[in-house]
């Protein structure tokens, strides 16, 4: 009961958090999304042409969904953790009897929370733009839950091991950023050479967003098994060296 009341607590703080600052949550992703389904859909889509046998538009709705989820579930709970820790309200979870996977769980869930929120909004926003004929509800639901708790996770980590707000901001615009632009989002990987194929094949977002693509609209440059396999396994490594991270304090005990 006690570890059911602090995970609630953590959670709906963070559900707060970024609900009452909706301004900035949750509008800016709806504005830039659908300038993209603007102008790389309608504009230039219209010049591409046909994707692996989809209009370029419905081609290009997985990637950008699964974008949004991404990055809202890392920034919450990066931002989030590290601001506990630099207003030192850190210390109050510690010293309080609360388990380690608890508050992990709590600020990983207010993440996911986020990112499934605003990847549903950008879900209603796309079909302004084109018709989705969903291929598989399921998987398209496992992958985008999978991949708001792994970069949520992620999130958790860069905030643990920061030391300034510069440190919070250079994962996202240096690794990021790029993994999410030559991860498949906006092109299929088979118009790469293939040099660049095989390249292409270490980043692991290209496997979401291909097995994401795949619950939409039934295409996939990727076997969807083993895309489950591999960020299912990015998951639990995550998971193993955020609960060491708190084991330890590292980032957190001074």
């Amino acid at each position: 009961m006690n570890w059911r009341i602090a995970y609630q607590t953590i959670l709906r703080r963070e559900i707060r958090r970024f609900a009452r600052i909706w301004p900035q949550t949750l509008l800016p992703p709806v504005i830039t999304t659908s300038l993209y389904f603007l102008i790389f859909g309608t504009l230039i889509g219209e010049r591409i042409g046909d994707m692996d046998g989809k209009p370029y538009m419905e081609y290009l709705v997985p990637g950008i969904i699964l974008m949004a989820v991404i990055s809202n579930s890392y920034n919450n709970v990066v931002s989030s953790f590290y601001s506990t820790k630099f207003q030192r309200h850190i210390e109050e979870l510690l010293i309080a009897p609360v388990p380690n996977w608890v508050i992990l769980s709590g600020y990983v869930s207010g993440g996911v929370a986020r990112g499934l929120i605003v990847g549903f909004v950008v879900a209603l926003v796309s079909g302004f733009f084109t018709q989705l004929n969903v291929h598989h509800y399921g998987v398209a639901a496992a992958v985008m839950v999978l991949t708001a708790i792994l970069f949520a996770l992620a999130g958790f980590i860069n905030a643990t091991l920061a030391n300034s707000f510069d440190d919070v901001s250079i994962i996202p615009n240096f690794v990021l950023t790029p993994l999410t632009y030559l991860g498949g989002v906006f092109y299929s990987i088979d118009l790469l050479p293939d040099f660049w194929q095989k390249i292409s094949l270490v980043n692991p977002i290209l496997y979401m967003v291909n097995a994401f693509r795949y619950g939409l609209i039934g295409v996939s440059d990727i076997d969807v098994v083993t895309a489950f396999l591999i960020v299912g396994l990015f998951v639990v490594v995550l998971v193993l060296t955020s609960l060491f991270l708190l084991h330890r304090g590292i980032g957190i005990k001074v």
